[in-house]
């Protein structure tokens, strides 16, 4: 009898192993992240690049053996570019869907909204995408920036035009929260170099019409333009600047302008257009070639920009935290982010103890003749700025 059982209990082993139903995959499933996503909507084609980069780098992770021991899988929804949308969604990934950990949405004004679930639920939340100062200056304990702050999109813009010589800058801006955070920061920055800011005015966010901005602008005259833009409003007003003739010395935009489509669409018209950037693959950043050789592979054609970096290296800083603390409890987690200090594809991390980065820094480019020249800051630059900028028609 109990050679029979020992036997039977033989053959049940075997077919379950037989039937795939115990595994070590079986037996340990997935981390799970949850995040939502600008996919469609207004922010749609940087949210779409942030998407990329989260999954590049679970695959990366997962081909390295995973973290803990186990495999990592996104959970994605879309908030379709709308903050409360956002907010439901991140509610229903850690109390439906109960995820174990959480990555950032698109945007400052998306994570300003989101990062009080996961402040309530104490889920650590990396933010690649939200660089608005006051996200993280309010006491929270669970969100971390991974970029730049949003006061300092201009600062090379700034920087520059001062340097030429030029006196009066006008600024223009979607009226949201990281736009609203980089004018105010724009407008110091301009003070304190000298310029005088002649001209400020924000408009909604999905406009598409700024002739009567533009009309007022080309009005005030100034040496400078600065647009505290996203992807599509960054199009439109280059494009509608061109069809009204405002002609400044120099002219930059905050988000959008470093996509490739930005020039696809405009061709020459882009050309002398300055831009903010937070990452570029010739930046000395390790890993950063390998990145872009297999970005290209797994996504050929399509649009690479810091987006994407800023997601695959966010994910890498999330798994490694995970890592480190040996654990999925938030807290641990916690602490062992506050405690790195690292050189990522996308540059430095390093937040203080509100979370706010304090390593990251961001440059400036130029279309020149079709590619994107870093002309900011002079340590970083690949070229000089061509100045002053031609009216359109000498372009």
């Amino acid at each position: 009898m109990a050679r029979w059982m020992r036997q039977t209990a033989g053959l049940a082993t075997v077919l379950i192993v037989a039937a795939g139903l115990w595994t070590p995959a079986a037996a340990q499933a997935p981390i799970k992240i949850g995040a939502s996503l600008s996919l469609t909507g207004t922010y749609a084609a940087l949210g779409q690049n942030q998407q990329r980069g989260y999954r590049l780098c679970a695959k990366h992770v997962n081909e390295k053996g995973g973290v803990l021991g186990r495999k990592i899988e996104f959970v994605v929804y879309d908030d379709q570019s709308q903050p409360a949308t956002g907010v439901r969604l991140y509610e229903k990934l850690i109390t439906q869907d109960k995820v174990d950990l959480v990555m950032g949405p698109y945007s400052s004004a998306i994570t300003e909204a989101v990062a009080n679930v996961n402040e309530k639920y104490k889920m650590p939340m990396v933010a690649p995408m939200a660089s608005t100062t006051a996200i993280f200056k309010k006491g929270r304990k669970f969100i971390f920036m991974m970029q730049s702050p949003a006061e300092a999109y201009l600062e090379g813009l700034i920087d520059v035009a001062a340097k030429k010589g030029l006196k009066t800058v006008a600024i223009v801006n979607e009226d949201t929260l990281f736009p609203k955070a980089t004018v105010q920061g724009t407008i110091e920055l301009a003070k304190k170099k000298g310029l005088q800011v002649v001209f400020v005015e924000a408009y909604p966010k999905g406009n598409t019409d700024f002739s009567a901005i533009l009309t007022k602008m080309k009005a005030a005259n100034p040496d400078v333009i600065g647009a505290a833009t996203y992807f599509d409003d960054a199009v439109a007003i280059t494009r509608q600047m061109r069809e009204l003739n405002v002609n400044p010395k120099m002219y930059g935009v905050t988000v959008g302008g470093d996509l490739p489509t930005f020039y696809q669409l405009l061709g020459k018209n882009a050309e002398f257009v300055y831009g903010a950037t937070q990452w570029e693959v010739e930046l000395p950043y390790p890993g950063s070639k390998a990145f872009l050789e297999s970005y290209t592979k797994e996504y050929p054609g399509v649009d690479l920009s810091y987006h994407s970096a800023g997601g695959y290296a966010g994910c890498q800083v999330l798994a490694e935290a995970v890592k480190r603390a040996g654990s999925l409890d938030g807290e641990k987690i916690r602490e062992a982010i506050l405690k790195t200090n690292t050189d990522t594809v996308y540059g430095g991390f390093k937040v203080d103890q509100d979370g706010f980065q304090i390593s990251h820094k961001m440059v400036m480019f130029q279309w020149q003749e079709g590619r994107k020249v870093i002309v900011w800051p002079d340590e970083l630059a690949a070229g000089k700025a061509r100045f002053p900028t031609p009216p359109w028609s000498e372009r």
